[in-house]
């Protein structure tokens, strides 16, 4: 599904990390994991073309996506990626529909009632995004995913403000998609979350991490 090749990262002289390599396939869900400033949330950006690597490729379905024109790039992450961000990147003044209708081209009122009923917001559509807790919000945000029925699914710590039961909700949801097809990829500090997942990968080391718990 997604392959990184010989990825190398760099700020000035910084080297953030170099030749790294992993691959993901379609139905598998992968932990990224390391210490802080490691650059877990770089090397998710670069796979969803948010920033660009220094060196290296990203193969996602055999095409290099880092060699897309502008055009090409946005029809990636418009049509296969689902990207759920840490800070939720909602539209906090308008409603939970309204922040839906940002993918509407994908979503029939029906697939947002489905999206919300699967992630426990069922009926809430017309509710200010502001109104919400976090956790709710994040499951705006994973609901806004789901409308989208993406191939790849990146998350930047998509438990890390979120209590217990906002947080098992949203990896459970998570590993649904993956088991639904779709490769999905987590940066965590979240031992929770990485025994969750069927691999994980050490980004500072540049290599797999011990065994998780998997499913």
């Amino acid at each position: 599904m997604i392959t990184v090749e010989k990825l190398t990262k760099s700020f000035g002289s910084r080297v953030l990390w170099r030749d790294l390599e992993l691959t993901v396939e379609a139905g598998r869900m992968l932990a990224l994991v390391g210490a802080s400033g490691s650059g877990k949330t770089t090397l998710l950006n670069c796979m969803g073309l948010l920033e660009r690597p220094s060196a290296g490729r990203i193969l996602f379905e055999g095409t290099d996506i880092t060699r897309l024109g502008p055009g090409g790039q946005r029809r990636f992450r418009a049509d296969r990626l689902g990207y759920l961000f840490q800070n939720y990147a909602l539209v906090e003044s308008v409603s939970v529909r309204a922040n839906l209708d940002i993918v509407k081209r994908y979503g029939t009122r029906s697939r947002q009632a489905a999206a919300l009923e699967r992630v426990g917001l069922a009926g809430r559509e017309q509710e200010k995004v502001h109104r919400l807790s976090g956790g709710e919000q994040q499951r705006v945000a994973l609901a806004r995913v789901l409308v989208k029925q993406p191939s790849l699914v990146l998350a930047d710590e998509p438990t890390g403000a979120l209590d217990h039961d906002n947080g098992a909700m949203v990896v459970e949801v998570l590993r649904q998609l993956s088991r639904e097809g779709c490769a999905v990829v987590i940066a965590t500090h979240d031992d929770a979350v990485r025994d969750a997942c069927d691999a994980a990968f050490d980004v500072g080391a540049g290599r797999e991490a011990d065994a998780t718990g998997g499913r």
